[in-house]
Formats: C-alpha cells, sequence, structure tokens
C-alpha cells in the first residue's frame, strides 16, 4: 500500500484559490491512479472530486469542480496536488487523497485502498 499526507487546507473566501497537497511513499506509488475525495460537514458519505491515472495521462472530474480544480501528479517527487480555483461555500469539506489498486484513472470509491488523514478546507461566502 501506498501511505498519504495531506496538506495545504485553510479557510479561504469565495472565489479565491488553494493547493492542496498531498505527499506520499511507497515503491508502487507510480503504477497506481490516485484521487480527491471529499466529505461535507454533517453529510457522512465521500464524495468524489477528482482522479488521475498512474502515468498522469487522463484524468476525471466531479461535475461540480469540473472546469474549477486540476488534479496533477509529480511521480518523481512522490506528490499529488488539486489546484482549486474560484472556490465556493459548498466545496467546504475535508479533503481527502488516495492510492487505487488500479493504474487506469477511476472515480469508484471501492477501487481506492490508501488513504490519508484528511485536510480541512472551509470557503466562507
Amino acid at each position: 500500500q501506498v501511505q498519504l499526507v495531506e496538506s495545504g487546507g485553510g479557510l479561504v473566501q469565495a472565489g479565491d484559490s488553494l493547493r492542496l497537497s498531498c505527499a506520499a511513499s511507497g515503491r508502487t506509488f507510480s503504477s497506481k491512479a490516485l484521487g480527491w475525495f471529499r466529505q461535507a460537514p454533517g453529510r457522512k458519505e465521500l464524495e468524489f472530486v477528482a482522479a488521475i491515472s498512474a502515468s498522469g495521462g487522463s484524468t476525471h472530474y466531479a461535475d461540480s469542480v469540473n472546469g474549477r480544480f486540476t488534479i496533477s501528479r509529480d511521480n518523481a517527487r512522490y506528490m499529488i496536488y488539486l489546484q482549486m480555483n474560484s472556490l465556493k461555500p459548498e466545496d467546504t469539506a475535508v479533503y481527502y487523497c488516495a492510492a487505487s489498486v488500479f493504474a487506469r484513472v477511476t472515480m469508484t470509491r471501492t477501487e481506492f485502498d490508501s488513504w490519508g488523514q484528511g485536510t480541512q478546507v472551509t470557503v466562507s461566502s
């Protein structure tokens, strides 16, 4: 498995930008698709946000963030990023990075077997 540690969360105003980072360790990192999920306040389920294939050549976004968020990865540095622009109050959540069991891009939560501890993003109106 891959170990993951998120950082970069915080309190911002609507319309601001924020970049989340996720530091990974584990020899299989570069062979795994990666993703970001979020859990909004008061909700139990994790919402898919974005995913990127092992090579970085394919990405997929939730409709709610498409055009505003960008996922990227640096396999040489064992890093995953989520650039979030034009943030909205409804983006407020704990954001988790995750590593998939597959190399292909996926948005299915059960196909991710390694998770970080999460980082809080709060967007005020």
